[in-house]
């Protein structure tokens, strides 16, 4: 690895610097305190990001970029003549820096495409002999049990940039949107993301289903919102999720925009989930929240962390194998072995005690 120490000595002055992170929604969450970081380290400089569809959604929250690049990640949707498109105008825009925070070939290979005259890169387990060439100063990644974001604001230290103490998120959700809101969620709900990326993350449905009716059992008044994409997976699994509850207490909403997301999850007094997105947009946006892990091996770094959070993992004997026992079934049996009276317990302590800001019910 580069000892590139003096990284931002040597760029201090850029009058445009780029970053290469086209994520997830949870990558694109814990991107925005590095964001902000470089926003604060050149503030005279262009600030642009290639990001996801739905990463762009996330920036759009926060203000500090000057321009987003959209390139589009599901292989479906995705055409090699768009990204090169884009690729190729940033190429011609000559940036002074590039960063990466991660080392996945695609990104590395934008890298090396777009040609800022000074590139940064954090590498965390892939390496080509052409990585080098793609961008020239790395460093390894810090510890790996550090918060995602946390690890991405180290590697900008790394390079010699200046951080505030604490991360800085700041997510701004529109007017229109938290209006929206109002006429869809009670204040101080409980909001339920049931689905994940993939059915191995998530709790079987049939816990949801005893969950929602023991919680309503113990706290009648309690209102309940579960929120879900247009996927029709997740469309069938809120509807499955009502169908069997059976109460005017729980609220299904399906398709949201990030932006609504975020004002349905402000106005909710406590999140409970998989080990998904929505669950480190709502931890960004102050919430507390209950979560439900896997245990793989960088798990750590994904879970929220202090009083106001409480994390359930598990141990899975699928994470980290090409074929997986439970793939065949669609279903988490390591999560399923997961009862619903702590998780409920868990809901009845934070109720008792919110964080501060945090709305209660009417």
């Amino acid at each position: 690895m580069s000892a590139a120490a003096d990284f931002y000595s040597q760029t201090r002055s850029a009058r445009r610097v780029l970053v290469i992170d086209p994520g997830a929604l949870g990558d694109a969450v814990h991107l925005v305190p590095a964001l902000w970081a470089l926003r604060a380290n050149y503030p005279s400089a262009e600030l642009h990001l290639v990001s996801s569809p739905v990463g762009a959604e996330i920036h759009h929250l926060t203000g500090c970029l000057d321009r987003q690049w959209v390139l589009e990640q599901a292989r479906e949707r995705r055409s090699l003549v768009a990204q090169l498109r884009v690729l190729l105008a940033l190429r011609r825009l000559r940036f002074d820096v590039s960063i990466n925070f991660g080392d996945q070939d695609r990104n590395v290979i934008h890298a090396g495409i777009v040609r800022a005259r000074h590139r940064l890169g954090c590498r965390a387990q892939r390496w080509h002999f052409w990585s080098r060439w793609c961008i020239r100063d790395w460093f390894n990644r810090r510890d790996p049990k550090l918060p995602e974001y946390e690890q991405r604001r180290q590697l900008l230290a790394a390079g010699g940039m200046n951080l505030e103490s604490s991360p800085r998120w700041d997510l701004h959700v529109p007017e229109t949107a938290r209006r929206q809101a109002v006429t869809l969620v009670p204040e101080g709900a409980i909001h339920f993301s049931i689905c994940a990326s993939s059915p191995l993350k998530e709790w079987p449905l049939e816990n949801w289903i005893a969950f929602a009716k023991r919680l309503l059992a113990l706290h009648p008044q309690l209102q309940i919102v579960a929120t879900g994409s247009r996927h029709s997976r997740e469309e069938a699994q809120l509807r499955s999720l009502v169908a069997a509850v059976a109460s005017n207490n729980l609220k299904p909403l399906n398709g949201l925009s990030i932006a609504e997301l975020a004002a349905v999850l402000q106005r909710c007094q406590l999140h409970v989930g998989a080990d998904s997105g929505v669950l480190h947009l709502a931890a960004a946006l102050g919430r507390p929240t209950i979560s439900l892990f896997r245990d793989y091996h960088d798990a750590s770094a994904w879970m929220p962390m202090g009083a106001k959070h409480r994390v359930f993992s598990v141990p899975c004997v699928c994470v980290n194998r090409r074929e997986p026992p439970c793939a065949t079934a669609n279903r988490a049996a390591c999560l399923a072995r997961l009862e619903v009276e702590p998780v409920a317990t868990a809901v009845g302590e934070l109720l008792q005690s919110p964080a501060p800001g945090v709305p209660r019910p009417q």
